[in-house]
């Protein structure tokens, strides 16, 4: 639910940002921003809470503690990724392809 919440509240605040400055909410950059705001805040779980996250995985998935700093990396990869123009769609892809 907390991502939930830091994504639309990230979007928001997005929008009426770039709203007050350039009388243009900019919905797709603000949808960038917020989702790369969202993923970042979500890494952040990867490394703070990382026995929490070791166990909500099943016995049978090898190198636990990789995989978990792994994701973590992937998701603050993928999180700058989106602010990029030229990568941005690709990343995008790859987001639906690895959630």
């Amino acid at each position: 639910m907390k991502p939930l919440i830091v994504l639309l509240a990230t979007f928001a605040l997005s929008c009426l940002i770039f709203y007050a400055m350039q009388h243009d909410a900019n919905f797709i950059l603000s949808g960038r921003i917020a989702m790369a705001f969202m993923l970042t805040f979500t890494s952040v779980a990867h490394f703070c809470f990382f026995d929490g996250m070791i166990m909500t995985m099943p016995p049978y998935i090898p190198f636990k503690r990789f995989m978990v700093y792994f994701t973590g990396i992937l998701e603050i990869a993928a999180g700058i990724g989106l602010l990029f123009i030229s990568i941005h769609y690709t990343v995008a892809i790859a987001l639906i392809i690895f959630l």
